[in-house]
């Protein structure tokens, strides 16, 4: 683990863009104006090129915890996402509390780049298997003001170096005709 990861506050955007360069991920990053939902985000699409995800925090009966992050477009029905998760009853939204103390951001900022702040590995990271598909995907960088688009396989090593294996699942994506 890097120096970067010993320490117990919250990365910030800068820290995490420095981890990325300093494991040799590649990246490139926008600054925006906040935007805490995929609609809102939507009116950066054409600065922005890519695949575009949306991630939901959630905990099992059990508390179990899962960070979700699939393609905006994909719809999650949360009554039956715990099957397809192998998760102990219906999931919930986790607390803005808890989405601190685990991940270090605040709703509307939630993010797979957040496992970083994962210290204990207490947060089973799930990716949405249409997000992964070999284009470039987009997230936040642990704000909603700021946007890093990443290739998949620098995603996945990213991910894979702060022990969070991703679990890669089907979640179903409307097939309206704008799916590109």
């Amino acid at each position: 683990m890097s120096q970067t990861l010993a320490t117990t506050a919250p990365l910030t955007p800068d820290e995490l863009c420095a981890h990325l360069s300093a494991q040799g991920l590649a990246f490139a990053r926008i600054d925006h104006e906040a935007v805490f939902t995929v609609a809102e985000s939507q009116s950066l699409r054409g600065t922005l090129p890519g695949l575009h995800s949306k991630n939901l925090f959630v905990k099992d009966k059990k508390g179990r915890l899962f960070l979700v992050s699939a393609r905006e477009n994909a719809r999650i029905d949360l009554k039956r996402l715990h099957e397809t998760l192998g998760a102990s009853g219906r999931l919930s939204f986790c607390s803005a509390e808890v989405l601190m103390e685990r991940l270090g951001v605040t709703p509307g900022s939630v993010t797979a780049f957040a496992v970083i702040n994962d210290r204990d590995g207490a947060v089973t990271m799930v990716l949405d298997r249409n997000l992964v598909t070999g284009e470039d995907m987009n997230f936040h960088p642990l704000v909603n003001t700021a946007t890093l688009r990443i290739g998949r396989d620098d995603m996945l090593a990213f991910l894979r170096g702060t022990g969070h294996d991703p679990m890669i699942v089907d979640l179903p994506v409307p097939d309206d005709g704008q799916n590109g």
